[in-house]
């Protein structure tokens, strides 16, 4: 009679100031595009699980919005306090830079993670961008220089072999156990949830550098149809210039974005997706603690 295999299950949080290549790591490492990626910070706005089954590990990948310092809106202020609070949650600790970049957001995050007592790995994101390769060890040696950290690991998160080193460097740090989820899961979220950040990944891909940070989308229907899936979806901004912007001149603009983000929640759950959506002015919801609570920002202590 054979013995059974010994289990091992464990969380991981990935931490990083914003636009550093988090939600990238994320969506690489489950194969699939679950959390919203952009080239604007502050993508990221929720707590977001990404389940990672292989054999008799389970990896329980935490991505949370980027540490940063701008604390003018309670929307900025609850996204913090998303991250800070997180960290605790790890068996261990994803600490994302970017190679050759060292900032005061870098630092600020580093501050945090050093009131914590979990193992903190340092992932060096980038590694292939950067040009004199001569000049990365000197950069490693300063950043490691400033805690003791548990690895470091350089890597690009586009290429596959560095994800898979990841993959392996990562298991010792889980604890035994039972998996918490079932292996076929992929996330704790729901494709209602996964819909509109697939909405808003294109809004804030499509628009102006300061307008992406006034949105919010909010899912009114997800339903299962003979022809497919139906999903009602409001994109709301808090300045009626703003919702002049989203729609466009004649609807261009909602409908390129709606065509876009159709076609990406159709690939993903591998049916047709017909999306209808409306454009709402919700003035001041960036600091109105009742839309936050709305669109399941997580409430300030």
């Amino acid at each position: 009679m054979s013995t059974p295999m010994t289990s091992y299950c464990g969380r991981v949080v990935i931490a990083g100031r914003p636009n550093v290549g988090k939600s990238t790591l994320m969506n690489h490492i489950l194969g699939m595009h679950l959390a919203a990626t952009t080239s604007k910070p502050q993508t990221t706005r929720n707590r977001i699980l990404g389940l990672h089954t292989e054999a008799n590990y389970q990896m329980i990948f935490i991505d949370t919005p980027g540490i940063h310092d701008d604390k003018k809106r309670l929307l900025n202020r609850r996204l913090n306090k998303t991250a800070i609070n997180t960290l605790v949650e790890g068996d261990v600790i994803l600490f994302m830079i970017e190679a050759g970049r060292w900032e005061e957001d870098d630092r600020r995050v580093l501050k945090h993670l050093k009131e914590t007592q979990v193992p903190v790995i340092l992932l060096v994101n980038k590694v292939d961008l950067v040009s004199d390769k001569e000049t990365l060890l000197p950069f490693l040696q300063q950043v490691s220089a400033q805690y003791d950290f548990a690895e470091i690991v350089p890597m690009s998160v586009f290429r596959e072999k560095h994800i898979h080193r990841l993959i392996e460097q990562l298991k010792p740090y889980l604890p035994e156990g039972e998996f918490e989820y079932d292996p076929d899961d992929i996330t704790d979220r729901s494709m209602r949830f996964v819909s509109s950040e697939l909405i808003r990944e294109q809004l804030m891909q499509v628009l102006g550098q300061e307008l992406p940070y006034a949105l919010a989308v909010e899912i009114d229907a997800y339903e299962d149809t003979p022809k497919g899936i139906f999903i009602a979806a409001t994109i709301f901004v808090a300045r009626e210039g703003q919702r002049r912007i989203v729609i466009g001149n004649k609807g261009a603009m909602l409908k390129k974005v709606g065509s876009e983000a159709r076609q990406r929640i159709s690939g993903l759950i591998g049916q047709p997706v017909h999306l209808k959506t409306w454009v709402k002015v919700k003035s001041g919801w960036l600091d109105n603690p009742r839309m936050l609570d709305r669109f399941s920002f997580d409430r300030e202590a």
